[in-house]
């Protein structure tokens, strides 16, 4: 449901590059990984004396401070849980609100940090098909309220290239501290509300994955939005980043043409989406389900000359779980 691939301004953003491009036409930034993300256990990563070399302050209520040489490295990613939590277990597949701060290995500068001091939280899924496969080795399977300590080489970060736009070298390790704050629920969690009228039929899997049944009648011209489940958490504000489980179904064909089941919760920002995808969940809580029908005006606009989406002039079905926001 993207316009087109966002401008990357943050290490998180250029981990989630496999899942922030989803539905776009365009090439990967360069300097992405290319890691290859199957048979990859993110639940078994080892510590080892890299990862445990590292110093870290153990207060999670403040930003953390790590000490470590310069010129750290390993040949395979390791971990070292400092702070060992209680909360749910962050199982493999499923995402979590984490707060990081990442340094190059080699020069020991502070790449980038987030979720601490009031910034926002980034959302993570521990699965190598969604997330940079160091990453997802570091946060497998810890318990939320943890505090893990991780180096990753090359060949689970940037691989062989680097990344010119952080300033990672080819040969540069990462080390990371990242705080496993919460683990999100895998589908909308919100109370169920009546069926809206006139709208197609949503019904729901064990696992959360709907099936839409449309109705037999023209297409709406107008966008239309109902609530099937009511959510108790936070309002989603314009142009927020949010996670969300997703199905889009084609009214013209009445085929999926595009969801987040069966991959993982997607972390998308409103801003950079089609509008009606927008509309849809700007301003509901987190924790609701929801279902809008996208004309093309809200959509990616009537086919033409000088637009040849595949999706042009077509009228979409949105069924959204909205599981967090920040």
């Amino acid at each position: 449901m993207r316009r087109s691939v966002p401008v990357l301004a943050s290490f998180a953003a250029i981990a989630l590059l496999g899942t922030l491009t989803a539905c776009s036409t365009a090439a990967p930034k360069a300097g992405a990984s290319t890691t290859a993300a199957a048979a990859i256990d993110v639940c078994g990563t080892p510590s080892g004396k890299a990862s445990e070399s590292v110093t870290v302050s153990k207060d999670l209520k403040t930003t953390p401070t790590a000490k470590f040489e310069n010129g750290i490295s390993t040949t395979e990613t390791q971990r070292t849980v400092v702070v060992e939590g209680s909360g749910d277990k962050l199982a493999e597949g499923g995402t979590a609100s984490v707060a990081y701060a990442v340094y190059d290995g080699e020069t020991g500068k502070q790449i980038d940090t987030t979720g601490f001091d009031g910034t926002p939280e980034a959302q993570f899924t521990a699965s190598a098909t969604a997330l940079m496969s160091g990453l997802a080795k570091t946060i497998g399977c810890v318990n939320a309220g943890s505090r893990v300590v991780s180096v990753i080489p090359p060949a689970d970060a940037f691989g062989s290239s680097g990344n010119e736009q952080l300033g990672v070298g080819a040969k540069d390790s990462l080390v990371v501290v990242l705080d496993v704050k919460s683990v999100l629920p895998t589908k909308a969690t919100g109370a169920a509300q009546p069926a809206p009228k006139g709208l197609p039929t949503v019904k729901l899997a064990e696992d959360g994955k709907p099936t839409v049944t449309l109705p037999k009648t023209d297409a709406p011209t107008d966008f239309q939005l109902g609530v099937l489940k009511k959510g108790d958490g936070v309002v989603v504000a314009d142009g927020a980043t949010v996670t969300v489980q997703y199905q889009g179904t084609s009214w013209e064909t009445g085929k999926v043409f595009d969801q987040s089941w069966g991959r993982a919760p997607a972390p998308l920002s409103l801003s950079q989406v089609v509008p009606g995808f927008s509309k849809a969940i700007a301003g509901q809580t987190v924790g609701s389900q929801v279902i809008a029908v996208l004309p093309p005006a809200d959509a990616y606009g009537e086919k033409s000359s000088s637009n040849t989406s595949q999706l042009a002039g077509q009228t979409l079905v949105f069924v959204i779980d909205i599981l967090a926001t920040s």
